[in-house]
């Protein structure tokens, strides 16, 4: 090992943590699972789930997790019970509708609360009369991947046909993924428009381990602050670029802007992984790129871009707006404040090359990842602030520990 690495522990992902929980859940408990990440996202759906398995209260607060409420809505559907699923004044704004529309079409009693299309939703769980749904996929894949989680609770399955363009695929193909790791059979049609679950077979014995692999979004903040500070060797742990997870590619993103990544297996354990990334300098001037399968991504993305001067058309970007936060205005706000020159579209955004600067406070808009994605900047600008830095327990509870480390390694180097 090369002891000037940094060591990074990233967080378990947790897209991965809570659909393997909604479907060991529903396969009552079949599987013993390690490494489940400590987000609030995370907390929330055990607790969640631990209410509906222990029949409490029928309200479920869903706080501002939209995975967690997505996910959930599928599950009151299918249980006995009359429900009231509802969230913070930011996830009552968020899309729903399209869920709603299908599961109704399956025989469901659910019915809006307050507005039309929108949380809080009363829900008579019940029996689904049909095993055939259609769905719109273009605001979010987590529509599909509840649909598709809740098949595991249906006699015959279920088979999901998404309607128009979709919407972060990958993370429909983790949902996959995840499904045929339990042993429960998918099939996916040639043109890649309808997933079929069907039953699981029974293995029998004694509970299976699975170990929830590291966080591939989290990684992407440590490939901002190795691009912004060339010559830091950054080791991130329990990482795969084989990883079932769509934000490896983040791996290829910030390879154009010079940081390279290697893979790096432990002597001791043929299972064991990391990768080390470190930037070589060696900068492309021009950055293409398409968000539409790895949203995430585009706010971390956007901020390097700009602090490197480099000219960055970043596509694919619409569906940013309907996040925790409008991500897409509050990195275009903060950015412009910080001197950057940027144009926007419904559905791109342009960057100039230009020169940052400094500002006292960036505002974050109450949304962890956009926290995260400027806090790569505090190495350039190492006197600025930052709005709300705890936000970042929704994903990443020790984001700042770790970025310390990085921190202090690039004040070594520049003094």
């Amino acid at each position: 090992m090369n002891t000037g690495d940094i060591q990074i522990a990233l967080p378990p992902s947790k897209s991965l943590s809570n659909r393997w929980l909604v479907a060991n859940y529903l396969l009552g408990e079949a599987f013993v699972l390690r490494n489940l990440s400590l987000s609030d996202d995370t907390v929330l759906m055990r607790r969640l789930l631990r209410q509906l398995k222990g029949g409490g209260s029928s309200v479920f607060y869903c706080d501002n997790g939209g995975t967690v409420a997505r996910f959930l809505l599928a599950l009151l559907a299918i249980s006995k019970g009359n429900f009231l699923l509802t969230g913070d004044a930011r996830l009552r704004q968020r899309p729903i509708d399209d869920l709603v529309v299908s599961l109704r079409s399956m025989g469901f009693d659910i019915t809006y609360a307050e507005q039309e299309g929108l949380l809080p939703v009363r829900v008579v769980g019940g029996e689904a009369q049909r095993k055939m749904v259609s769905i719109r996929a273009s605001q979010s894949s987590q529509f599909v991947s509840a649909l598709m989680l809740m098949g595991l609770a249906l006699p015959s399955g279920i088979s999901v046909t998404l309607v128009g363009r979709v919407a972060s695929r990958p993370y429909i193909e983790m949902t996959a993924h995840v499904l045929r790791q339990a042993g429960v059979a998918v099939s996916i049609s040639p043109n890649g428009h309808t997933y079929k679950v069907g039953s699981r077979q029974s293995e029998g014995g004694k509970q299976k381990t699975i170990t929830i692999e590291n966080d591939w979004t989290s990684a992407s903040y440590f490939y901002a602050m190795a691009a912004l500070a060339p010559g830091i060797r950054i080791r991130l742990r329990n990482l795969s670029l084989d990883s079932c997870q769509g934000d490896r590619c983040v791996a290829d993103i910030f390879a154009a802007l010079g940081v390279s990544t290697q893979t790096v297996r432990s002597p001791y354990r043929t299972a064991s992984r990391s990768l080390v990334i470190v930037s070589l300098g060696k900068v492309e001037s021009r950055l293409r790129y398409g968000f539409i399968d790895c949203p995430d991504l585009m706010p971390t993305v956007a901020v390097a871009c700009a602090a490197m001067g480099i000219d960055a058309y970043l596509r694919g970007i619409r569906n940013l707006r309907l996040k925790e936060s409008d991500r897409v205005s509050a990195i275009v706000e903060q950015l412009r404040q910080m001197g950057a020159r940027i144009d926007l579209d419904d559905d791109v955004m342009h960057l100039f090359p230009s020169k940052l600067h400094p500002i006292d406070v960036v505002k974050t808009y109450g949304d962890h990842r956009i926290v995260m994605a400027f806090a790569p900047l505090l190495l350039l600008f190492p006197g600025m602030e930052i709005e709300n830095p705890n936000l970042v327990s929704k994903s990443f509870p020790d984001f700042w520990t770790q970025f310390d480390q990085v921190r202090k390694c690039a004040t070594t180097n520049a003094s």
